[in-house]
C-alpha cells in the first residue's frame, strides 16, 4: 500500500473513474494518505463525484509517471469521522482554505479490497492488494 500511495504522490494527478448510471466519469484527483494503514483520498459531499461513489461505491483510479502507469480498483468506504479528515488535511494543508475537518463537505474515503497493477513496456506487471 505504501508503494501505492508513493507511485500517486509522484505522478501528482491521478484519475478516478466512476459510475454514473450507465456514463464511466472521468476527472482529476491529487490526495492520496495512509491513515490507520488505510489508503484514503478526499473530496466533499457536494460533488457528483461523492453522490456517485455513494450510490456505486466502485471506482478506478488510473495514473503515470516515469514510464510507468498504475492502475487501482477499489471500493471507495467514507470514514466521516474527525480524525480521519484532520490526517488528511494535515497531510494536505493547502485543502485547508475549502475544507475543515468539522464542516458538513469534506468528505475522506479510504480503498477497501484494492487491487493495484503497476506496469510498463519494459517488464512484467506488479500487482498489490491492500
Amino acid at each position: 500500500m505504501k508503494e501505492v500511495s508513493e507511485f500517486l504522490k509522484k505522478a501528482g494527478t491521478y484519475y478516478l473513474a466512476t459510475a454514473d448510471g450507465d456514463q464511466p466519469r472521468v476527472r482529476p484527483f491529487g490526495t492520496a494518505h495512509i491513515f490507520e494503514n488505510k489508503l484514503y483520498i478526499q473530496t466533499g459531499k457536494k460533488k457528483d463525484v461523492s453522490k456517485q461513489m455513494k450510490k456505486n461505491p466502485k471506482i478506478e483510479i488510473c495514473a503515470m509517471s516515469g514510464g510507468q502507469w498504475i492502475r487501482i480498483q477499489a471500493l471507495a468506504v467514507e470514514d466521516d469521522r474527525v480524525e480521519a479528515k484532520e490526517s488528511m488535511l494535515e497531510a494536505y494543508p493547502n485543502l485547508k482554505t475549502m475544507y475543515s475537518a468539522t464542516d458538513k463537505n469534506t468528505q475522506v474515503l479510504y480503498l477497501k479490497n484494492a487491487v493495484a497493477t503497476i506496469a510498463s513496456f519494459s517488464g512484467p506487471p506488479k500487482v498489490i492488494k491492500f
